[in-house]
């Protein structure tokens, strides 16, 4: 009590006279005030000399570092050195109707080294939409190059594969690089049910082929009788033409 008010009811002299100590004590709290009030005013004073500023001389310049830098897009046309046409690539499937497609993994025998894997992807039986003939055609999923081509044998029977009930092995002539290739081949399938329906539509090509050739067969018999027929009557033609020379 006596730093705040000084002592009671005692007088003393400051700068503004004589004064008792309960003055001190008010002056002391108004220093107080004072200091607390100065620091929110100095900013508010601050504020406000920045405002009357930028009323009378506008806002200052933004230094050009801070600036954002756009971006302008370029609208220069380049035109390529080399100009490329699109070009239509075929497979030789165009002519072909699907009648079944299932992915699988082909294997070839290779005699004493046994079972080499050939390719995983969609084993394909095709028919001709011209010549009617069915073939079977795989390619390899990635690289879609041909691991497996040749035409459905009417000879040839699919034979289960030893310790597999989803894998079928079978002989063949194939020409998926392109060469004749008398090999023994292997495909294998997701399950059983899928096997069983492979060999299904299998023997439906094969016996679809065999109608197919014994037709072209019966229709070239009957292209050679007619060519012997026309041969005999020309030399009948012939004969009798000698005979009227010779009477």
């Amino acid at each position: 009590t006596e730093l705040l008010f000084g002592k009671q009811g005692g007088w003393g002299r400051t700068d503004r006279g004589i004064c008792c100590g309960t003055c001190g004590a008010l002056e002391y709290l108004l220093f107080k005030l004072e200091m607390a009030s100065t620091e929110d005013g100095t900013k508010a004073a601050a504020d406000g000399e920045v405002k009357k500023t930028e009323l009378l001389f506008g806002k200052p310049a933004e230094d050009e570092e801070d600036k954002p830098v756009e971006e302008e897009e370029c609208q220069a046309d380049f035109e390529p050195v080399v100009k490329l046409s699109e070009v239509d690539t075929k497979t030789g499937e165009e002519d072909e109707e699907v009648l079944y497609k299932q992915r699988a993994k082909l294997f070839r025998h290779a005699g004493e080294g046994g079972w080499k894997e050939r390719g995983l992807g969609d084993i394909k039986i095709l028919k001709h939409n011209e010549n009617k003939r069915i073939r079977l055609l795989m390619r390899r999923e990635k690289t879609l190059k041909i691991c497996l081509n040749h035409y459905v044998n009417t000879d040839i029977e699919l034979q289960e594969n030893i310790g597999s009930e989803r894998s079928w092995v079978w002989s063949a002539v194939d020409y998926a690089d392109g060469e004749r290739d008398e090999c023994v081949l292997a495909i294998r399938f997701p399950n059983v049910e899928i096997a069983q329906e492979f060999r299904k539509e299998y023997d439906k090509a094969r016996d679809y082929m065999k109608a197919l050739l014994e037709e072209e067969d019966k229709k070239e018999d009957s292209k050679e009788d007619s060519k012997e027929e026309q041969k005999e009557k020309s030399e009948e033609t012939k004969e009798t033409a000698e005979e009227k020379k010779d009477e």
